[in-house]
């Protein structure tokens, strides 16, 4: 470690923001890194970006919010666009060291110094899903979000709706086809489907952004939306049609617990059917109300139950709770995201700027707040 970087950290905690990854939504965690990286308090943090590569190679990063936009023409971002040339990085799974180190030809050729915190901005597998929280409470460094159980439940739609239902909180109908449902007995799967009647939506079981879902309205189309969800995981989960409003809720831990944000809505116009991957980052296509239409009694509902979401999973730090405001008046949890998609522009700083906190604060406190706590059994 040079001098300069050994003064620094006397004085700044350290926080490596690590982005990209293996999943599909490779690409929205580059852009919401970028809005990170250009919100984090340089007089109050040293920063180190941290990229992981579609392949799954961690290298360090140029520190260039701007890079990390999506570009003309719907261009994406993505990791090798502005890793910096050497060898790969790791984190010492060694909790009485926090060093990342850069190895080449399996050498250490570099080491970068000490971390005191990780922003994980991880979409999706392999980073939303608890893998990454396992390798840092392994290496013993704090980090922002939830710990290991409620990241990976929450990833998983199936056992997501499982623990609502044994908390007693209201989910849609649903059917999960595993992968020896659907290559022994498909006939079974596609029965069990129809059951639910149609139109239904299906979706990869761990998947986020909207990526890999099809709206179904028969059975001949049901095989395709199947093979198209399997390309993002091998379990697949279909929903039944919920008539009604899409809200969604904001919630942030603070000392004296979690704290819902005001809702907003979300509606599709146009050609798009659902909230799928283009309406949401590519098509001008979305209108949202921030905060929701809703009347003081809804609100205070629909805020109640994103918190006792929020601590049924048991999560921390920070969560977006999607619901259906049914047609009937009642309310349905749809999902949990542990790492929503955090942007200026994106419905979860949106909906904390209508509470009142700005997008630098909300980035400031989720820091703070993993640095003041201890996510391991070790206390």
């Amino acid at each position: 470690m040079n001098d300069v970087t050994a003064t620094s950290r006397a004085t700044k905690p350290r926080v490596a923001v690590v982005f990209g990854g293996r999943s599909s939504e490779h690409a929205i965690s580059c852009v919401t890194a970028g809005s990170v990286l250009s919100a984090i308090d340089r007089d109050k943090y040293d920063v180190l970006p941290l990229g992981i590569t579609q392949d799954g190679r961690w290298a360090v990063v140029a520190d260039a919010a701007e890079r990390l936009a999506i570009g003309t023409a719907g261009k994406l971002p993505d990791v090798t666009d502005v890793a910096e040339p050497g060898g790969s990085v790791v984190l010492a799974a060694d909790p009485t060291q926090r060093d990342i180190a850069v190895l080449h030809t399996g050498e250490v050729t570099d080491v970068l110094g000490a971390v005191d915190v990780v922003f994980p901005l991880l979409h999706g597998p392999y980073g939303e899903d608890g893998t990454i929280q396992g390798l840092l409470e392994l290496a013993g460094v704090p980090y922002v979000g939830s710990g290991v159980l409620a990241s990976a439940v929450s990833m998983d739609k199936e056992y997501m709706k499982r623990v609502f239902t044994g908390f007693g909180l209201p989910v849609g109908p649903y059917v999960t086809i595993r992968p020896r449902d659907w290559e022994r007995d498909p006939a079974a799967a596609r029965e069990s489907v129809a059951a639910l009647g149609f139109p239904v939506f299906v979706k990869p079981a761990r998947a986020g952004s909207s990526m890999g879902i099809t709206k179904v309205h028969d059975l001949d189309t049901l095989d395709e939306a199947i093979e198209t969800a399997r390309k993002h995981d091998p379990k697949v989960i279909v929903e039944g049609m919920l008539h009604g409003r899409e809200i969604e809720c904001g919630v942030l831990e603070g000392p004296d617990g979690p704290a819902a944000s005001l809702p907003a809505e979300i509606r599709v116009r146009g050609d798009h059917e659902f909230y799928d991957f283009e309406a949401k980052y590519l098509d001008d296509v979305t209108e949202t109300d921030v905060p929701a239409d809703l009347t003081e009694a809804e609100i205070a509902e629909v805020q109640q139950l994103a918190v006792a979401a929020f601590d049924a999973l048991s999560c921390e730090g920070i969560a977006r709770v999607d619901f259906f405001l049914l047609d009937d008046g009642r309310w349905v949890i749809n999902e949990v995201n542990t790492m929503p998609g955090f942007t200026p522009v994106s419905m979860y700083p949106q909906m904390w700027k209508a509470t009142g906190v700005e997008y630098p604060e909300l980035v400031d406190r989720l820091i703070g707040a993993a640095l003041a706590r201890s996510n391991s059994l070790l206390r």
